[in-house]
């Protein structure tokens, strides 16, 4: 097996989507688009597939129609070095119509879910000390867009 890529289902936004993704993150690229041809389904000429990478790792976005939509059983996870990086792809996720959840999740304005999280957050949710975990987990519950401050407070206690 060489690798496993996610594909995601776009009514007719993929290579839109794609060209917003890769703008955001550092080590992306659109690698291929494929067109419709006459043998169908789509329209001869119009993107089928494009090729995608993220940070270097794969993603195929496919435009299907409108069948399908993206739902949050399945969302995209952003490890965040800084409360800049949260605070950054928190505004591009949610600009133009994207619309927040909470404790980091959010719909980019394509559906697709995400969650932005600081590695900060991972790393004391990972701590052996329940009660510390308990904290930041009550903080975490309160918020939309993760804050790092708030949720270090909480740890230290």
């Amino acid at each position: 097996m060489k690798h496993i890529s996610p594909c995601l289902w776009f009514d007719d936004q993929a290579e839109e989507a794609a060209k917003f993704y890769v703008s955001l993150f550092p080590n992306s690229r659109i690698v291929q688009v494929s067109r419709y041809t006459a043998a169908g389904p789509g329209k001869e000429g119009e993107v089928m597939v494009v090729v995608f990478e993220i940070n270097g790792q794969e993603h195929v976005a496919l435009n299907g129609g409108p069948l399908f939509q993206f739902n949050e059983a399945v969302s995209l996870q952003v490890h965040c070095d800084s409360q800049e990086e949260v605070d950054r792809l928190w505004a591009a996720f949610t600009k133009d119509g994207g619309q927040e959840s909470m404790c980091g999740w959010l719909k980019d304005k394509y559906g697709l879910s995400w969650q932005v999280t600081p590695v900060a957050l991972l790393e004391m949710m990972s701590d052996p000390d329940p009660a510390k975990v308990a904290r930041v987990t009550k903080v975490m519950m309160t918020q939309r867009k993760l804050e790092i401050a708030p949720l270090k407070k909480a740890y230290d206690g």
